[in-house]
């Protein structure tokens, strides 16, 4: 059995990129409350439109405006990220409605059964063929929403929403590949996005009833645009430096510390029904995970350039 190879230190600058990133976007639930009295639609359109900046100055800065310009112009790419985008902003929408209505372990739950989602998407529209753990895994993830739904009298939708929203936008990008890279991506998805959530901040105003005024809390609107791009760029160099598997376990950091903040902070009721429904997840993740491992252990040298 070959001996692990040394850590670099491309290796721990991934790994803290990796952490960072997924910290952020399990942190999120405490954020989106303070805004009040934004309500979702208004917060995404915030979202959408100082994600665009904020990614506009990045672009400048980095010199990378021919990736995004690249994008605009390639018709047939620009219609799949049109997709990703909308699906994109359903989930964003989804997710901030669930965290300001007392609903964070709901949404904590729809990021815990995504990977199943996914794999589900893949059997059924890439016809890919699954090992026969995987289908153990699949079974107990949707054992877990029947628990859930009998449990609670409702279907779990925020859940179900946020994963199969997210499932399907990772695989659509999957799909457009390596020509998209994270920043000039966003900067497009947000770009087809800005056009209605600006109209909608300006019917606003004119309604007078928006929220954004020049103090604390418009600071707090604008500062979503940095939330939104900032842990995607540290997924960027994290995805990079890290193998797979690695990417994959940190993944379950952000959930975690969703249920954590619903629990803990927001003080949301964990009945027995909520309990299994969450242990089924946990085993399919577990058997995934233990999977994913072992079919991974094949040796994947990285030139030692990319990290730099």
């Amino acid at each position: 059995m070959p001996a692990p190879a040394p850590t670099t230190p491309g290796h721990r600058a991934g790994l803290a990129a990796g952490l960072a990133a997924y910290a952020l976007w399990g942190a999120l639930p405490l954020y989106f409350p303070l805004l009040a009295p934004s309500g979702p639609v208004e917060i995404i359109a915030h979202r959408v439109v100082w994600s665009l900046l904020f990614c506009l100055l990045l672009l400048a800065v980095t010199r990378t405006w021919e990736a995004f310009v690249t994008i605009l112009r390639d018709h047939a790419l620009l219609a799949r990220l049109t997709l990703a985008a909308v699906l994109l902003a359903v989930n964003w929408l989804v997710f901030v409605h669930g965290v300001t209505t007392g609903h964070v372990v709901d949404a904590a739950l729809g990021y815990f059964i995504n990977p199943l989602v996914t794999i589900g998407l893949a059997v059924l529209v890439l016809g890919e063929r699954l090992r026969a753990v995987q289908w153990v895994a699949v079974g107990c993830g949707a054992l877990a929403v029947v628990v859930l739904t009998v449990g609670y009298g409702r279907l779990p939708w925020i859940a179900l929403v946020l994963a199969g929203s997210f499932g399907t936008y990772g695989l659509i990008k999957s799909r457009v590949g390596p020509r998209v890279t994270a920043l000039p991506g966003l900067a497009a998805e947000t770009a087809v996005l800005a056009p209605v959530a600006l109209g909608y901040l300006v019917w606003l105003h004119l309604a007078g009833v928006g929220t954004l005024e020049l103090d604390w809390h418009g600071l707090a609107l604008v500062g979503t645009g940095v939330l939104t791009a900032v842990p995607l760029l540290l997924f960027n160099s994290a995805a990079r430096r890290l193998p797979l598997s690695t990417v994959g376990l940190l993944q379950y950091l952000a959930p975690v510390l969703q249920l954590a903040i619903g629990v803990l902070v927001a003080g949301e009721r964990m009945p027995p029904a909520r309990w299994w429904g969450f242990g089924l997840v946990w085993v399919a993740l577990a058997v995934l995970t233990v999977d994913g491992l072992r079919h991974s252990r094949r040796p994947h040298p990285r030139d030692d350039a990319a990290d730099a």
